[in-house]
Parts: structure tokens; sequence; C-alpha cells
């Protein structure tokens, strides 16, 4: 694709995200059905360059009226310009050049000009609110809650999240994949906490490695796994995942069990337990339960009251610990909105303090 057609689909996609009329992974899975022509290394460049924009916009808000031409060209040349500068202080410093010759072919001399000016900006120079990139709401709780760490958390929130994969301990052992990754040119290292996982170099196309395809791996987070570690489900035992979504703790749960006993996973969205059916089908799990009920007080759930040894609830809440994955959240949720879930989850809790014996 031609770098100005790049960057005006990348425009494209900025401009529909930043409406926040729905979560960012679905806008740009959407714009990604809608163009299906794209190819790998366009995805990824517009994924990341929208994603870029959420991280930043604050900043990005603060040096777009200097430039020329549509708001959201723009913040995507911002976006894709911060975007391919990180990347290439993670990966090779060199490749900053490459990555700016390719951008420099997308914008016309003004633009050109207007970008170094804004690159000649020194951190030192912004204002706190472009250097932090929060809603006004949310910084003095945390300055409140982290202290000396406000600073060292919001740096790291303004990065893009590792790619973590679990490997499945029924089927494989972590040393194996990894050397298997390797063949396959993925670079990746032991998570630091996981006994399981394993963090991936750059986003590799994972779907048609024969790893993911037999079940021998997923795409987890390492703090996921960790959840699903702390509760510790053993082989034989009845456990529910009450809030499961797409099931990614429950079939870590389900290694952990050997696959032996029951593992209930309940959602009330059946939409979301559709996405396990796959992923179930390739671990090689044969003790999973899913089910789709109403509401916390569900008779499914009644009828396993004082029958269950282990609980896993990860109650619907703001997502805000997921920033770095989820930048928009920030930008879509709000203190109302807060007080609200703090209700639904003492309800959810309550109820699944029932199940346990």
């Amino acid at each position: 694709m031609h770098p100005n057609a790049l960057i005006d689909a990348c425009a494209q996609l900025v401009r529909l995200a930043l409406t926040f009329e729905h979560p960012a992974d679905a806008v740009v899975s959407r714009f990604f059905r809608d163009n299906r022509g794209l190819g790998q290394r366009e995805r990824a460049a517009l994924a990341e360059t929208v994603y870029t924009v959420l991280r930043k916009k604050l900043l990005f808000d603060h040096m777009a009226p200097s430039g020329s031409g549509p708001r959201e060209r723009r913040m995507a040349i911002l976006g894709f310009a911060h975007w391919q500068d990180e990347e290439a202080r993670r990966s090779n410093p060199q490749a900053r050049h490459g990555a700016r010759d390719f951008l420099r072919g997308a914008l016309s001399d003004r633009e050109q000009q207007w970008l170094e000016q804004c690159d000649a900006v020194q951190q030192s120079d912004l204002l706190e609110r472009h250097r932090h990139n929060l809603p006004e709401w949310l910084v003095a709780p945390l300055k409140e809650q982290l202290g000396d760490a406000f600073w060292p958390e919001v740096m790291a929130m303004s990065q893009g999240a590792p790619l973590d994969l679990r490997v499945n301990a029924l089927k494989e052992k972590r040393p194996q994949v990894q050397a298997e990754l390797a063949q396959a040119a993925i670079q990746s290292e032991v998570t630091p906490y996981s006994p399981w996982g394993l963090r991936v170099v750059g986003k590799p196309q994972l779907s048609k490695l024969p790893a993911f395809v037999r079940g021998a791996i997923e795409v987890q987070d390492e703090g996921s796994q960790l959840l699903a570690l702390l509760v510790d489900a053993k082989r034989g035992e009845m456990v529910v995942d009450f809030c499961a979504g797409a099931g990614g703790k429950t079939l870590a749960l389900g290694a952990s069990m050997r696959s032996t006993g029951r593992l209930y996973a309940f959602d009330v969205s059946a939409h979301r337990l559709d996405a396990l059916k796959p992923r179930l089908a390739r671990s090689g799990l044969s003790n999973v339960h899913p089910a789709a009920i109403a509401h916390e007080r569900d008779e499914r759930i009644k009828r396993l009251a004082g029958k269950i040894d282990r609980v896993l609830v990860d109650a619907p809440c703001s997502g805000l610990g997921t920033l770095r994955r989820n930048p928009d959240l920030k930008w879509r949720q709000s203190p109302e909105a807060l007080g609200e879930l703090t209700a639904k989850q003492a309800a959810i809790l309550e109820s699944s303090a029932r199940l346990l014996k």
C-alpha cells in the first residue's frame, strides 16, 4: 500500500475510534472486516497507530492544532510516528530512520515541517496533563494511591502491553514450546512469575502456527495466568469460573485440574462463551462445562450452593487496570459508572460465596 493511502486509512480508523461509541477493539475489528484487502502489515500499522493515539490523546490534542489538514489525519500522523519510534527503541535504534522514510513518503512538505516541530518538543516542556494523558477525574485518586510510583506507572501505561502466551501444561512443556517457536523465528522469554508463560518479542501472527492449532499455546496475559495459579485448583475438584467470558482463565484452571473433576464456566453473555468453544476444542480438556446464565441468582447457580471446592470471580469492573491493552477505557469510563459497578460486584460476590462448601 502506498504510504499516503495507509495514512489516509489510519485517519479513517482514528476518526471512528475517537467517537468512543464502541470499544476500540470492536471498531478495529469492524474496520478490518469492511476492508478485507488489507494485508497483515497494513493491519498491524492501523491497529498500532490508533492505539497510540488513544494512549497519548491529550498530548496529540495539544499538538494537532498547529498543523494543517483534517484533525484525524494529523492525529494519525502523530500516532504512526510515535508508534514507529517506540518500536525502534525496543528493537533497533537505527530502524527509526527507515520508518520515518516510509512516513515521509506520505507527507506534504508542510506536514513534514509540522511533524519536525512536534518532534522538537521536550517532555520537560509539556504540561503535566500532556505527559500523563489521563482524564482529570482519574489523576487525583491514582496519585493518592500510588504516591511516588505515579509517574513510573503512568509511563508504563503509555506503552503497549507485551504479548504473553500460556503453554497448555496438559499437553506440552514450556521449554519444548519455546524451542518450537524459535524454529519459527519467534523469539520469546519465560515470564517473570508464571510457570506456564512465554513473553513473545513483537506481535507475530500466531493463529496458523502448529503449536496454536494443536492447543499447545493460548494468548493470555501473565496476570490472568497468575490468577488461575492462585486458585490452585486440584484434580477431581468441583470448580466454578463465575464470570468466565471467553474462557482464558477457565482453560488454565482446567489444565491445572488435569482435565479431571468438574469445571463450570458461567457468564451472562452467551456470545462471549461462544468464543470459548474453539479454544476448548483445541485445549484437549473434557472437564469444562460452559453455561450462559441470566444473572447471579440464576437457578443453575442456586442448584450448586454448598457443593463447590473453589470459585474464581473475575467480576465486571472498570477495566482501568488494562489500560496498556485497552487505552480507550480511560476516555469511555466515568466516576458514575464506577459507582454502579461496585453494587453489581457485591451482588456477584455474595452469590458466588454461597457456592462454596
